[in-house]
């Protein structure tokens, strides 16, 4: 069983309890550690983002706490090119979510569809609650 670091803790301060539990849950579940690398954001953080093209909204749900970027971990490292394995952590998460009744959206499936490979902009780590359950 995996456990998250002091600093994977510290990046869920000021997430909502809904999400840290599913978050919490799904390091219990998950074949493949990993960490929490961003929560809240400011939202100079999130313009920064938007600059450099890793996000694509100024409306962020990281900006109220309802949303998370989780990544894999392996041997001490994020795979940053093996969806496989951003593909378990989400396994992990939404195993978690319905064991809890909270509905997540992953941003390695925008659309919900079931599928990756249709992504206009495919963001791996990215776990919200969604809007319609939690405004």
């Amino acid at each position: 069983m995996f456990r998250f670091s002091k600093r994977s803790e510290e990046n869920l301060k000021g997430v909502n309890p809904a999400l840290v539990k599913v978050v919490r849950r799904a390091i219990e579940l998950t074949t493949v550690d990993f960490m929490v690398i961003e929560g809240l954001r400011t939202q100079e953080r999130q313009r920064q983002l938007v600059r450099n093209g890793t996000s694509q909204t100024l409306s962020s749900r990281h900006l109220t706490g309802h949303a998370v970027d989780c990544a894999p971990l392996v041997k001490g490292s994020i795979p940053w090119n093996d969806k496989s394995k951003f593909k378990a952590v989400s396994d992990a998460m939404f195993t978690a979510a319905k064991e809890l009744g909270v509905k997540i959206r992953w941003g390695g499936d925008w659309n919900e569809n079931g599928r990756s490979d249709d992504e206009k902009f495919y963001d791996g780590p990215h776990f919200e609650l969604r809007r319609q359950d939690y405004p």
